[in-house]
């Protein structure tokens, strides 16, 4: 558990109780509120604390409510910064409550990565601590890599298996409902992030959610045509309501409970008396599929967006259309109304949001900001904010007072396919294709960070072979080189005119190349901090590339199926592989120069001669694609990784498995190797960076990021990692604990 544990779990139980339990009230009501500040700023016990079998995270949690305490506020001790101090590390905690519940050794990382922001004497005490913590070996953040506790993450919701398709919180604020492709609805409980109980019995993918307002009641829309009314007090189906000839995409509840409208793609609105489970009346008009339906709070009007890229609002007291709103250019995917009735909210893959006027029924402004389909929209309860969710993965949280973006929030993974607010305004819950639920603070804190990366996925990262540069690709058609000891941008580099997906770096550090969807290769002098020249001749999307040890040649892969072999020194093509029946992914290069090793979605990785241009063999074992590979210095060893969620370790010289290694929840997206050959780096979907030891196929250090990891690459040093996610994010980890882990004998 680490020193200051083992030697705390050596005392009588009493001690231990005391000590970690009930001296902190103590310390409150008995006037020692000093001892009570640095008891909870100490690493040690907050550590010790949460890997006690009786305390534990949740108990930590209770510790830290005290700092609100009336007691604590008006006692003479009381410090307003170290009480700020506090409040800041109780937020990390709620944040990062998941992880530390699976992982107890992620203590140290998620607070450095979250609170190296702040400059306050009693939270820059306590990092110093946590980085000299060495009982097992962690991944240590060199900079504020996380989102700090503010604004932001609060906390990730996980246990559906397939894309969360719609979200909905009950009027107290305390309970999420979701709806997910897995074709079922979760019930979570919003304080503690736990899930209360899994609703089953639609047929297929769940579309749509919405709750009465007593909290009592949820009616959920399905691809299978129906929607179901549950009843939310015992977790069970009350009754089915069926009507509609095709999927039922939408559906909302009219403020006493007593009726549902759903939106479906039979291009129809109907609505629904839900205290006999009949249908009223259907309305009629859309000459599309019906994608969203909000109801006026006043439960007289209800307003639907289709395909047809029109909105219509209806009365619902004679179910009739009252009028049409037109001016998207692309399908109405989302809408809400504000509490007032007055506004309506429009989000469209014209990937705007517009804000409509019902009195006088036109466009008041239009919000530009996302880069893709707005695919949900929510509004508080005041009517002065709307937030809106985005397949460019994104939530933006807009005024609509001063017709501006607020801010951006980034985590998820994939499309943001729902989003709801809390009626108190200050959190958002958002459904995403990552199979997740995130938990937002909408409160707008006096301090604003800017995390280090790009404004897009993270596609690949490099580093020099001196250790002191790292190279980065990203989405956003951007290469950034940083300084791999201080983390800080030293100079991006432009040229490419689509995503940057793969860069290698020449042995001597001076070249870059990068592989673009553009179909290109660029080579860049790192010196000049200029384009050298650019290679021509894939006729897709190139997805990987390497370099081989003497600098002279690179080896791209594409989505055109195939590999080249291009000369740097005359700057031509030497020769095309071809094989694979599918993308090329990945492609490393063995230290002698004379093989490449592939990687592809094809579910197989190709050994390459590259003395003359052929296959030598393919390595199949994966059950799925195969997204990543690298090779041991010795060239004995491929490390592959996989959509099957695996590591393969292959020997080459006899062409067999060696071992899998088995970990991580989601796809392996990259593998990278240390240069002694005895570890290896992995990042997933999953969100985790894993180090591994190659001796006994163990995990020996995870950190957990805050999206889907995409790349990765490990310094000569053999402990520091350069990491890069979906959202843009690029982490600066070093390995901590190793040597002293090493010497124990635990590897």
């Amino acid at each position: 558990m680490g020193e200051f544990a083992d030697k705390l779990a050596a005392k009588p139980l009493s001690y231990q109780r005391a000590y970690l339990g009930s001296l902190l009230p103590n310390h409150v009501k008995s006037g020692h509120l000093e001892k009570y500040y640095q008891r909870l700023t100490d690493f040690n016990f907050l550590m010790a604390k949460i890997q006690h079998p009786e305390f534990g995270v949740p108990a930590l949690i209770d510790d830290f409510n005290l700092v609100d305490d009336s007691e604590a506020v008006t006692h003479p001790e009381y410090n307003p910064e170290t009480a700020k101090a506090l409040n800041l590390i109780l937020r990390v905690l709620w944040m990062s409550a998941d992880i530390w519940e699976q992982d107890k050794t992620q203590l140290a990382g998620q607070l450095l990565g979250r609170l190296l922001h702040f400059n306050i004497p009693a939270i820059q005490a306590m990092p110093e601590v946590a980085k000299q913590w060495k009982a097992e070996p962690w991944l240590r953040p060199l900079i504020p890599c996380l989102t700090p506790p503010g604004r932001g993450l609060l906390r990730t919701l996980e246990g559906h298996s397939n894309s969360v398709n719609a979200v909905a919180v009950t009027a107290d604020g305390k309970r999420g409902i979701s709806g997910s492709s897995d074709n079922t609805l979760k019930i979570w409980d919003l304080t503690t992030g736990k899930e209360e109980v899994t609703l089953k019995g639609h047929s297929h993918w769940v579309n749509a959610v919405a709750v009465t307002e007593d909290g009592k009641r949820a009616i959920s829309g399905s691809w299978d045509n129906t929607l179901k009314v549950w009843d939310l007090t015992i977790g069970k189906e009350e009754f089915t309501l069926t009507g509609h000839s095709n999927s039922v995409y939408a559906v909302a509840v009219t403020a006493d409970g007593k009726r549902a409208i759903s939106a479906s793609f039979d291009n129809t609105l109907k609505v629904w008396d839900l205290t006999t489970g009949k249908e009223l009346f259907t309305l009629k008009g859309h000459s599309d599929f019906v994608k969203a339906v909000a109801v006026s709070a006043d439960g007289k009007r209800a307003i639907s967006g289709s395909s047809d890229t029109t909105i219509k609002v209806w009365d619902l007291t004679i179910g009739k259309e009252e009028f049409t709103l037109k001016d998207h250019s692309n399908s109405v995917y989302a809408v809400a109304v504000t509490a007032d009735g007055k506004r309506a909210i429009s989000g469209s893959a014209d990937n705007t949001l517009k804000v409509w006027d019902l009195t006088t029924r036109k466009e008041e402004f239009t919000l530009k900001g996302h880069s893709n389909s707005v695919y949900a929209v929510s509004v508080t309860v005041d009517g002065k904010r709307a937030i809106s969710g985005s397949s460019d993965n994104t939530i933006k949280v807009w005024d609509l007072t001063t017709r501006k973006e607020e801010f951006t929030l980034k985590g998820h993974s994939k499309w943001v396919n729902a989003v709801a607010v809390t009626p108190d305004g200050k959190r958002a819950i958002s459904g995403s294709r990552d199979k997740t639920l995130k938990v937002w603070d909408l409160t707008t804190g006096n301090e604003q960070f800017t995390l280090k990366g790009h404004s897009y996925l993270v596609n690949a990262v490099a580093v020099t072979a001196d250790g002191k540069q790292a190279i980065s690709g990203s989405r956003d058609k951007t290469l950034k080189v940083w300084d791999l000891t201080t983390g800080k941008q030293e100079f991006t580099l432009k040229g490419h005119s689509y995503s940057v997906n793969a860069v290698a770096v020449t042995p001597d550090g001076k070249r870059a190349i990068s592989g673009s969807r553009d179909k290109t290769l660029k080579v860049w002098d790192l010196t000049t901090r200029k384009e050298d020249f650019t290679l021509k001749g894939h006729s897709y999307s190139v997805n990987a590339v390497a370099v081989t040890p003497d600098g002279k040649r690179a080896i791209s892969g594409s989505r055109d199926k195939t590999l080249k072999v291009w000369d740097l020194t005359t700057r031509k093509e030497e020769f095309t592989l071809k094989g694979h029946s599918d993308w090329v992914k990945a492609v490393a290069v063995t230290p002698d120069g004379k093989r490449a090793i592939s990687a592809s979605l094809d579910n197989t990785l190709k050994v390459w001669d590259l003395t003359i241009g052929k296959e030598e063999f393919t390595l199949e074992a994966h059950g799925q694609l195969v997204t990543a590979v690298a090779v041991t210095a010795d060239g004995k060893w491929a490390i592959s990784g996989s959509w099957d969620n695996t590591l393969k370790v292959w020997d080459l010289r006899t062409r067999n498995e060696e071992f899998t290694l088995k970990d991580h929840s989601d796809s392996v997206n990259i593998v990278a190797v240390t240069a002694d050959g005895k570890r290896a780096i992995s990042g997933s979907d999953d969100n985790t960076i894993k180090v591994w030891d190659l001796s006994s196929g163990n995990v020996i250090a995870s950190f957990r990021g805050e999206s889907s990891i995409a790349c990765c690459a490990i310094a000569p040093d053999g402990v520091t990692i350069v990491a890069g996610d979906a959202s843009g994010r690029v982490y600066f980890l070093r390995l901590e604990g190793i040597t002293e882990y090493l010497e124990k004998g635990m590897v």
